[in-house]
């Protein structure tokens, strides 16, 4: 912390982030959208627009790391930012999976003749909900108690218990997309098929790739911790990181019940 500052706040420097960054969403959407119209170079912009953003999220978070790391800028009111950040991110993301599992449940509750007046569709096969889906219902719970014991075994000071739970975490993380990965392989209904085939795939292919966010946050934080970034003071991303897992966690409750378990019966 700079000697002559008489305050808590951060003062960042210039950066050449925000506006790299606000290129690449730009050439990744036009890209996209030249993609998905057959026109020529659009999957070359939209893949250059995506390393782009890959390399700006790279530097950016470089930066944020270094300021709060080595250069001490992050004082207890200016984490309060990131905290407050990362709690309205989570309520956006519940507002998300809600229209997913409020249009499953709509027409679970009140099939329309369009599906045949029955739910699950007539004609559609369903997943046993006993088999995979409950297994992969545990083992998501599982990882939420393992990053559980990693935060409790930070705030003790144990650095090498937090990392090995960081370790189960990302194991189980691993297991379950294997086994969402079998599961796929196995339905015996696509996207295509009906408003169940949208919901289950769209409600459950959405929390699998947040699974897939939540395992490389775990990492990061795992290989932060082996470097000795975390304190039982100054744990922010780690914090952050165990919220996230806790809404993934909850999230995968409700698929089960409002599409694999209401959909088996």
């Amino acid at each position: 912390m700079i000697e002559s500052q008489r305050h808590s706040y951060h003062l960042v420097d210039p950066s050449p982030w925000p506006i790299s960054g606000s290129l690449g969403a730009l050439a990744t959407t036009v890209g996209g959208v030249m993609y998905m119209h057959s026109f020529q170079g659009g999957a070359t912009l939209l893949s250059l627009g995506l390393i782009f953003i890959l390399y700006t999220m790279f530097v950016w978070w470089r930066d944020v790391l270094r300021e709060s790391t080595l250069e001490g800028h992050h004082t207890k009111v200016v984490q309060l930012g990131p905290r407050y950040g990362f709690i309205l991110f989570i309520v956006s993301e519940v507002m998300f999976f809600f229209a997913f599992f409020r249009a499953s449940s709509h027409s679970s509750l009140a099939p329309t003749v369009e599906i045949g007046g029955i739910w699950p569709p007539k004609g559609i096969g369903v997943l046993d909900p006993w088999e995979i889906p409950f297994l992969n219902t545990l083992i998501p719970l599982s990882s939420g108690a393992a990053v559980t014991w990693a935060h409790h075994a930070i705030l003790a000071g144990k650095e090498k218990r937090a990392v090995y739970a960081l370790v189960a975490t990302v194991l189980l993380a691993l297991v379950f997309t294997g086994f969402q990965g079998m599961e796929y392989y196995q339905a015996p209904s696509t996207i295509s098929d009906s408003i169940y085939g949208s919901t289950f795939f769209l409600a459950t292919g959405f929390h699998g790739f947040h699974v897939i966010i939540g395992t490389l946050f775990s990492i990061i934080c795992g290989i932060r911790q082996y470097l000795g970034h975390l304190t039982k003071e100054h744990h922010v991303g780690f914090e952050a990181a165990a919220w996230y897992w806790h809404f993934v966690d909850v999230v995968r409750l409700f698929p089960f019940v409002s599409i694999y378990w209401w959909g088996g019966i």
